[in-house]
């Protein structure tokens, strides 16, 4: 008599599944979301000299500039030291692996959009990491009056795909009277 394969339990783990039905879209969103911000930086350094040159006016409240980040945003807990880089960079790839997991889990093609909009992003800031001294940061948003004087922080592309994402989960959310579920 043949041995009996043992039955199956609907208990059993849960599979780790790294690829969903928007991943392709998303993968796709990303990786043009971190292109754009890498090639806008090299066109910046190797085509305008923004490195060697004074600031170039875009709009009288709009510039480029170079500036090298080498905290988090705004410039916060700065790390010049051998460690506080390889932590930042560490840090970066978690919350991009969670995010994939939550892209992988989600049915919401604007969720999806919101989160590779933010793994984009990341993704761009991190290469700037492993190559240059920081994160390199190029426009300055600034306000000039007689009596005042505003000027916003530095940012990059990669910035703005992140706070792009940011903003579309906080829409999503109100819209659908609660925050999209993360994983």
């Amino acid at each position: 008599m043949a041995d009996a394969a043992p039955a199956q339990s609907n208990h059993s783990k849960p599979r780790v599944c790294l690829w969903g039905p928007l991943s392709a879209f998303g993968l796709f969103v990303a990786v043009l979301a971190c292109l754009a911000d890498q090639a806008a930086k090299f066109w910046l350094l190797l085509v305008l000299h923004l490195g060697s040159r004074e600031p170039v006016a875009l709009t009288p409240f709009a510039e480029l500039v170079l500036t090298w980040n080498t905290g988090i945003s705004y410039g916060l807990f700065p790390q010049n030291g051998p460690v506080g880089p390889w932590a930042l960079l560490a840090f970066k790839v978690a919350a991009v692996v969670f995010l994939w997991v939550w892209l992988v889990r989600t049915r919401s093609r604007l969720t999806a959009l919101a989160l590779v909009l933010i793994i984009g992003g990341a993704v761009g800031n991190a290469i700037d990491r492993l190559h240059w001294p920081g994160v390199m940061d190029f426009v300055l948003l600034h306000l000039e009056t007689t009596g005042f004087n505003f000027r916003w922080y530095v940012f990059n592309l990669a910035d703005v795909a992140i706070v792009a994402g940011v903003g579309v989960l906080l829409y999503e959310s109100l819209r659908q009277g609660g925050a999209a579920k993360a994983p």
